[in-house]
């Protein structure tokens, strides 16, 4: 048997079976879709994507597989937008609401289904006569607001894949991913509201189109009333587009296997990966996933995903799994914080939103700002909760359980990537018991084992996470680039997909992910992953959120550093610090102490939340930060580096 290969310290034993009030309505209360995959694969998908999805033509192989190339429903013919509006429409349910939308000074919007098909439609209308066509590549860099996803399904309509770049990311982002994809248009705003004020967009695409020579035209909605500059010709109001467009534009036929959208994510050296996701098998997964997992009831349920469509989780998960099934979803623009913390809050009592899908770094911020927050308003509607973007530390899962959920609603941990396209790793909430911390288990048709450095499967303990076999939604390459792509995911373990994640498995087969294999710490032989060490300082109750590197050490190779930021009225002391530390060696053993135990006031994080561990590791070791424009507040680099300088390293 295979040993494990990164050290296993988290013990975890509460365990969570799925709430008995939840599993008398639940779509799924046994395992036979377990069942069913494990025994054809491939006529499970099959069967799921003639449930779930219109076919134009029904396709006659479900899969070809000649490693690392996968396609999946080959012949097989359907459009993405008629999937998510069309048909609901001719089926009777056009004034359904599709989305409410809240924008962050507090207008609101409820708009259809009939009424997003018209605007689709019109806006496809507006592509056409901008010269874009089959197969033309077409940029979106907009804040979160009705038009985004309009903008995704006009192009889906007439089969131009797009490539939505985040409304956080500088004009060098915008260049890369333009010239990249070679895009024919750009679509912006003006601006959109972030915490109280207006960021501008149209601002940054100017500045990049002076290097962008593939874009022929830019259109922009008005949104924030900001100044913009209107180059004749080439700029064109959205609205102007629009006022004369017809409602009237049949979606094109497309093959399985055509291109939906490139999705860029940060390479750490290399120009950022297109990565490439097509339509039929995609669209399988991402209906499949959104309905089981959220165990959806269209009729009543208000679902809600609070991240932003520029990341995987907001193509799958805010406009194409949801507008699939037929749900009605919410959209708010804003930040959290604004104009109160309890914003999220009171948008799940307005909306009686029943779905809640959010991050673990927001919950953690959540944490800090306290449970008075969320206990000013009526959270009763809810009745599941979903994680998504890392790994749940345990007390934050709790907490997500106790403050939010009311105990009563099972909470979905979902693992996947921007490569994987639609959950991997996750519970059906009316079957599979949970553990704080866990993502349980793959779901049924994935398949997935945790093994050592030779590619050995590991039964129990910590190593790598790797995909065995093809899956509808996975990725069908690097735009441009199969050989890097083959390179990243595929030459690690031969006939395995590995991304970098590391995982371990329980006694029970339950995964537990520990973050980016590049993120393992080696102190004085042992592999000890972040996620572990950060899992026990947040286990602490004076601490909120937690980050942990490590950094070069003469003795030890590396040695733990541990940045916390405590909860609202803590008093940080010397012994609360020195507390903190020995809470490690308590909770998880002496090796995994930290040497040092920094508070700080923030993390840095990017605007999507995620922490940027490698800006901690350079303020540890003197080195110049690079570019930090991705930063929800740079300003909090400085500070940290001020207390880092401060702080006493114990031995």
């Amino acid at each position: 048997m295979a040993e494990p290969t990164i050290e296993d310290y988290l013990v975890e034993d509460r365990i969570f079976p799925p709430p008995t009030d939840f599993v008398a309505n639940a779509l799924v209360t046994d395992r036979s879709m377990y069942h069913e995959a494990e025994a054809d694969f491939e006529a499970f998908w099959a069967r799921q994507a003639r449930e779930l999805i219109t076919w134009f033509d029904d396709f006659g192989t479900v899969l070809e597989w000649d490693l690392p190339f996968a396609k999946w429903f080959i012949g097989g013919t359907l459009n993405v937008s008629y999937n998510c509006l069309d048909r609901h429409v001719e089926a009777g349910r056009g004034d359904k609401v599709a989305y409410y939308w809240e924008g962050e000074p507090g207008d609101t919007r409820a708009i259809t289904y009939r009424e997003l098909y018209e605007e689709v439609c019109r806006f496809a209308n507006v592509l056409k006569g901008l010269g874009v066509s089959r197969g033309d590549r077409v940029a979106i860099y907009m804040p979160m607001i009705p038009e985004l996803p309009v903008a995704m399904l006009a192009c889906t309509r007439i089969g131009a894949p797009h490539s939505v770049i985040f409304g956080g990311f500088s004009p060098d982002s915008i260049v890369d991913r333009v010239n990249d994809a070679e895009a024919k248009v750009i679509i912006t705003a003006d601006g959109g509201f972030r915490r109280g004020s207006v960021s501008p967009l149209k601002p940054n695409v100017d500045v990049a189109l002076d290097q962008t020579p593939s874009v022929e035209h830019v259109v922009v909605v008005r949104r924030g009333d900001n100044d913009v500059s209107m180059a004749e010709g080439r700029d064109h109001w959205y609205h102007d587009l629009m006022a004369h467009a017809s409602t009237e534009c049949p979606p094109e036929r497309m093959d399985s296997e055509d291109l939906l959208y490139l999705l860029y994510t940060s390479g750490t050296t290399a120009k950022p990966k297109g990565i490439m996701h097509t339509t039929g098998g995609y669209l399988t997964q991402v209906a499949f996933t959104h309905k089981y997992v959220f165990d959806l009831h269209p009729d009543t349920d208000v679902y809600w995903c609070a991240a932003d469509i520029g990341w995987v989780t907001g193509h799958s998960y805010i406009v194409y799994g949801p507008l699939a099934n037929g749900a009605t979803s919410v959209i708010y623009e804003g930040t959290p914080d604004t104009p109160g913390r309890d914003r999220l809050w009171s948008i799940v009592e307005k909306y009686g939103v029943t779905q809640l899908y959010t991050a673990p770094t927001a919950i953690r911020t959540f944490m800090k700002w306290g449970h008075e927050e969320p206990q000013k308003h009526d959270l009763s509607s809810l009745r599941l909760l979903g994680t998504v973007g890392e790994p749940i530390n345990p007390e934050a899962w709790m907490w997500y359980h106790r403050y939010i959920g009311g105990e009563r609603c099972p909470i979905v941990d979902t693992w996947w990537q921007t490569e994987t396209g639609a959950q991997m790793v996750t519970s059906l909430p009316g079957v599979i018991p949970t553990k704080p911390g866990s993502a349980t288990i793959p779901l049924p048709g994935i398949f997935g084992e945790v093994v050592d450095d030779n590619g050995n499967p590991i039964e129990r303990g910590g190593g790598y996470w790797t995909l065995t076999k093809p899956w509808p939604s996975m990725l069908r390459g690097i735009w441009g680039d199969p050989e890097r792509y083959k390179q990243t995911y595929w030459s690690r373990f031969p006939g395995r997909y590995f991304a970098g994640d590391g995982a371990k498995i329980d006694e029970d087969g339950y995964i537990w992910f520990l973050g980016r294999v590049d993120d393992v710490m080696n102190v004085s032989g042992h592999r000890i992953s972040t996620t572990e060490v950060e899992s026990a300082l947040v286990d602490h109750p004076a601490v909120a959120e937690a980050a942990v590197v490590g950094a070069s050490d003469p003795v030890t190779g590396q040695a733990i550093v541990g940045y916390v930021i405590l909860k609202g009225r803590v008093e940080q002391t010397p012994e609360l610090v020195e507390e903190i530390r020995q809470h490690v060696a308590k909770k998880i053993g002496p090796t995994a102490r930290p040497k040092a135990v920094i508070p700080v006031p923030d993390l840095p994080k990017t605007r999507s939340g995620k922490i940027m561990r490698r800006l901690l590791r350079d303020v540890l070791e003197g080195r110049d930060l690079g570019d930090t424009t991705t930063l929800a507040d740079a300003g909090v680099v400085e500070e940290i580096r001020r207390r880092a300088a401060e702080s006493p390293q114990e031995d």
